[in-house]
């Protein structure tokens, strides 16, 4: 690739006129700019952004940091991400910390060196004091995107709330027991059980922190094992949720008749299976649109705002699992 150097070899002129030229200064003989331009485009020259971030001018790149890239839903939020930043004449830097603490340390340190204007983040504990000890050493504009999350602008689905929608719909469908399959501290889960409370079912929930199928498989058989009512299952994504109608149907336990599922995130590949899947759907669109355009807010306004919040609403989606 042609630097600005061999350019102004070519062209007989310094490096430093390339430059101007290059970066749109008009303070330079027509005849010459002409000749650099055309050298420039002849040879293919492509600007070194990273040499620009050392210069402290804007590079128009935004880092994007997710968890779980395997994860269909974050495959769409990153495509949604990618599409709103090229609208504004910025290219992306895909980062997945596939739930790994040192990898997202990791990431964070690349983002640093590789000059970003600003990051959008999907951390993996939100409120975590760690995690914004790294936050605050990248010196860049953080947003946080599906999550909200302390001390940083964030534009998020209310778990809480879709979690007491998703409770309410399995106690409307007639189920009398419920599995959540999760974190135990997923927000999902405190609006699960907050859901059945109201609905006078706060006795019968119980959560299991996903490892492996073995593990989930002895859940199963042990909930489905135990008093004659159908049990309602809600799963903190729909990978969980996929995973359970597979160890539903091993163990030939009829769905919905005997249990109900009821994923998270909306995922096409629910929609098709046979039964299909309930599922919470996420507004992925709007969440982009909002995150890309308040972080390029704050890259264009530096300095010290007022934390600013975006709660999305969710759509809960029935279908044949529930």
């Amino acid at each position: 690739m042609i630097t600005m150097t061999e350019i102004a070899k070519l062209a007989k002129v310094s490096q430093p006129t390339v430059s101007r030229v290059l970066n749109g200064n008009m303070n330079v003989a027509p005849e010459i700019r002409e000749r650099v331009l055309a050298y420039a485009k002849e040879y293919d020259y492509q600007p070194n952004v990273l040499a620009k971030g050392l210069q402290g001018r804007k590079t128009h790149l935004l880092g994007v940091l997710l968890t779980d890239i395997s994860n269909s839903f974050f495959a769409d939020v990153a495509k949604a991400v990618e599409v709103e930043a090229r609208k504004n004449g910025y290219s992306i830097i895909l980062f997945n910390s596939n739930y790994n603490t040192d990898s997202e340390r990791e990431y964070l340190d690349v983002v640093r060196r590789y000059r970003v204007d600003g990051v959008l983040a999907v951390p993996m504990r939100e409120t975590s004091e760690i995690w914004q000890g790294y936050v605050e050493k990248l010196d860049v504009p953080v947003v946080a995107v599906t999550r909200q999350t302390n001390g940083l602008d964030s534009v998020y689905v209310d778990h809480a709330e879709a979690g007491e929608r998703v409770a309410r719909h399995l106690a409307h469908q007639g189920y009398g027991r419920f599995l959540f399959i999760g974190k135990d501290y997923d927000l999902k889960y405190v609006g699960f059980r907050q859901g059945l409370w109201k609905w006078g079912q706060a006795q019968s929930i119980a959560n299991v922190v996903y490892q492996d199928d073995a593990q989930m498989k002895k859940a199963l058989e042990l909930y489905l094992s135990g008093p004659q009512c159908r049990l309602g299952i809600f799963a903190g994504n729909d990978i969980y949720a996929l995973r359970v109608l597979g160890l539903l149907r091993e163990l030939q336990v009829e769905v919905p008749r005997q249990a109900g599922v009821v994923g998270f995130d909306d995922t096409m590949m629910g929609r098709y299976l046979n039964p299909s899947l309930s599922s919470v759907s996420q507004p992925i669109s709007r969440m982009a649109q909002e995150a890309v355009s308040r972080l390029l807010y704050r890259i264009g306004h530096p300095g010290k705002h007022p934390l600013w919040s975006c709660p999305l609403y969710a759509s809960l989606i029935p279908r044949q699992s529930s």
